[in-house]
Formats: structure tokens, sequence, C-alpha cells
């Protein structure tokens, strides 16, 4: 089997963002990292998809300069890179097309946001015929503000609004609708063996 390690999302627009202080996961990149680490020392595939909102102005705008991969992390020149500007790695980039020519038949997901574009990205996987890990402890969250909840809200209104979702239910809840349907939910120790 002939695996690719997607890195998903591990970009500086957001860590540019207020929210980046309530990160529910302070391992993220340290556990990206290793799980790069083992995939280049395997011999795997590692992409790297980033999330672009051109023209936009904000955090995810390239023309901000943030639109790269986190500064603790660092693309080797074997990797590929994709810039979508969808939820899921696929539907906007070259990324099908690209595992497909390489022989890729699974692929482990990792990154941001859990249950956005990491867990978007896994269920397409699975539609498409892969056989996809999710590694949990190398993805990272943010609360999620109630869906009647002011636009605009600061940080500290969101934390104080007792209908916000916390990180952590939200990360349980990704991992209850993907386990046993779309991917294998592991830990980075797991996966790794360790």
């Amino acid at each position: 089997m002939t695996t690719a390690l997607l890195v998903i999302d591990v970009q500086e627009s957001f860590r540019q963002r207020p929210l980046w202080r309530t990160l529910n996961n302070p391992g993220l990149i340290p556990n990206v990292n290793r799980l790069v680490e083992a995939a280049r020392a395997a011999g795997d595939r590692v992409v790297w998809v980033l999330h672009a909102e051109p023209g936009t102005g904000n955090l995810f705008d390239p023309e901000t300069g943030h639109v790269h991969v986190i500064d603790e992390l660092e693309p080797a020149k074997d990797d590929h890179v994709v810039v979508k500007t969808s939820h899921n790695a696929f539907s906007t980039t070259n990324l099908q097309q690209y595992l497909t020519a390489a022989g890729v038949t699974a692929v482990t997901v990792c990154g941001l946001r859990t249950e956005q574009c990491v867990e978007t990205t896994a269920r397409v996987a699975s539609d498409f015929g892969y056989e996809v890990t999710f590694v949990t402890d190398a993805t990272g969250t943010f609360p999620i503000p109630h869906w009647t909840a002011p636009a605009g809200q600061s940080v500290q209104e969101l934390l104080a609004d007792p209908r916000t979702l916390a990180a952590a239910d939200v990360v349980a809840r990704t991992e209850y609708a993907l386990a046993g349907r779309f991917a294998a939910v592991r830990t980075v120790d797991d996966y790794l063996g360790e």
C-alpha cells in the first residue's frame, strides 16, 4: 500500500487570528512534525495543503503574506504543496490526480481545523476510495460560536457565551462521526507504533 500524509491548513493565517490562543491542542505542531518525519523516513508522500481566499483582504488572502506553512514546519523539496479554496483538499486542487499518479491508495490526515477542513478532506478521501487514517491528536481546533451568536464576537465574548461549543466537544463529535464510517481514528503514538 502506498500512503500519503496530508497536512491540512497548518499555516500562519490561523496563528494571526485572535482565536489562536484558544487552540485546543498545544501539541499540534510537534505531533504534525512527528508524522512528517515518519512519513519521509518510510518513503511516503507528504502533501502540504494550504487554504487561500484570494481577493478577500483577510488573513487567508495570499496578498497578506500569511498563506504559508507555519514557521516551525517546513516542506521539503520533494513534498507536494497544493492551495485550495474549498473546505476539502480535493475539489479545487489537483490533489486526486497527484495521488493517482503516485499510486497512493491510503491517506493519513492531520491539521487545522479538526471538524472543518481535516474532517471534510477525510470524508471526501473515503468517498474517493482511499483508506483513510485520521490522526486526532495531530489536529487542532477552536471553540465554535452558537449559530445564532452575533457576528464579530470577541474571543472573550465567545468564551463567555454558554452556547459556545467547546473545542473538546468538537473533537469528540468529529471522532464519533468519522470512526468506522470514513476513517480509522488514531493517536500519533498508536499510528507510529510507539
